[in-house]
């Protein structure tokens, strides 16, 4: 729970979900208040029982990372080395707890922590397995990305090119169709010399952005860029709602005027967006058209949305991913209107970009 830094936070403490844990699991459930001590807890369960660690994380050895030396300095090497001979032995305890180890924890399978991953290794492999829902995500994973059916179709919005770069570059070697949305569509405005007001933008990523362009073009993939969009000079990103007396024009995405920022994809894009989802069998969508928090600027996220909804009642296999997405998905009322939901944001662009996850990776042997 949360990042406690290899630190006892009290505020992060499981005890204070045991009860909601023994509730959903119907089974009575006992607590371990050290997670690297709890041999004696483990022993005195009866059959039927489960028992709930400490966070795991009040341990560094979890995540494997030296606490309190910065990575200049000189010594960090050999704190890094000493930490990696900690973690296994954190791991080595956590396993001795158990006959089976079963990893389900899809949303961390890209990082190699003590309970993710390292783990796996005290365990034969007939002891070790992947959990039902991990089995789903690695299934969802590869019918967008070996099992295609095509024509297909990838969405991918938020604010940054840079965060997405990998992925789309890995995309472009698998898609039919690209649709690039949400902030990162004025990067690429500006990166053709348009006007993009207060806008998001990247401006050391411009080169980056007509690269992908290219990149596109060489693979024989259609580019799909937001032409217009829904622009406004007062929106407070604190409280998600438009100032009094604010304005909001639509206006060409490359075209937005001084003062005002780019927040939805506009009527035009939002057209383009469903035609360019139209007919596809197998569908990727991670990250918004704009501001969705905002009931105002919900509309181009919804287009994509709604296509996708459509797309998987005609037989396409729709993979949504990314907290965001999947808020968007469930504020519209579509969350059993697509094929799947992943659980995992970081895990889930990893393994699209292409990464071997460890969590999977050490069950698997790989």
């Amino acid at each position: 729970m949360g990042k406690p830094k290899g630190k006892v936070d009290k505020k992060k403490s499981l005890g204070q979900i045991r009860e909601a844990v023994e509730k959903a699991l119907g089974v009575p459930v006992a607590f371990a208040p050290d997670c690297a001590k709890a041999q004696a807890e483990a022993a005195a369960l009866k059959m039927g029982e489960a028992l709930l660690l400490e966070n795991l994380r009040f341990y560094p050895e979890e995540e494997g990372k030296p606490v309190g030396i910065d990575k200049a300095d000189p010594a960090y090497d050999e704190a890094k080395k000493a930490m990696k001979a900690s973690q296994k032995e954190f791991a080595k305890t956590l396993a001795s707890y158990a006959d089976c180890y079963v990893m389900d924890a899809f949303g961390t399978a890209h990082r190699k922590h003590a309970s993710t991953a390292v783990i796996a290794d005290y365990f034969d492999a007939d002891n070790k397995m992947l959990g039902l829902l991990m089995e789903k995500e690695v299934q969802a994973v590869d019918n967008v990305l070996s099992n295609i059916k095509r024509p297909f179709v990838a969405i991918m919005g938020g604010s940054k090119v840079s965060s997405k770069i990998g992925i789309i570059e890995n995309l472009l070697g698998k898609v039919d169709k690209l649709i690039l949305c949400g902030g990162m569509t004025y990067t690429f405005a500006k990166a053709h010399g348009g006007e993009i007001g207060d806008s998001i933008v990247e401006m050391d990523k411009l080169d980056v952005a007509l690269g992908v362009e290219e990149l596109a073009k060489k693979n024989g993939v259609e580019l799909v860029l937001g032409s217009d969009c829904t622009a406004t000079n007062g929106l407070d990103f604190d409280t998600m709602t438009v100032k009094a007396g604010a304005e909001i024009i639509t206006c060409p995405a490359n075209k937005v005027p001084a003062g005002f920022e780019g927040v939805d994809a506009g009527p035009e894009s939002q057209k383009a967006f469903a035609e360019a989802i139209n007919g596809a069998k197998t569908i990727l969508w991670n990250g918004p058209a704009g501001v969705f928090e905002c009931d105002t600027f919900t509309p181009g996220s919804r287009a994509i949305g709604d296509a996708i909804a459509k797309a998987t009642a005609e037989g396409a296999f729709s993979l949504i991913g990314g907290g965001d997405s999947v808020a968007c998905v469930n504020k519209f009322g579509l969350a059993d209107k697509v094929s799947y939901i992943s659980t995992g944001g970081g895990a889930l662009l990893e393994a699209i970009e292409g990464k071997v996850l460890p969590g999977v990776a050490a069950i698997k042997g790989e």
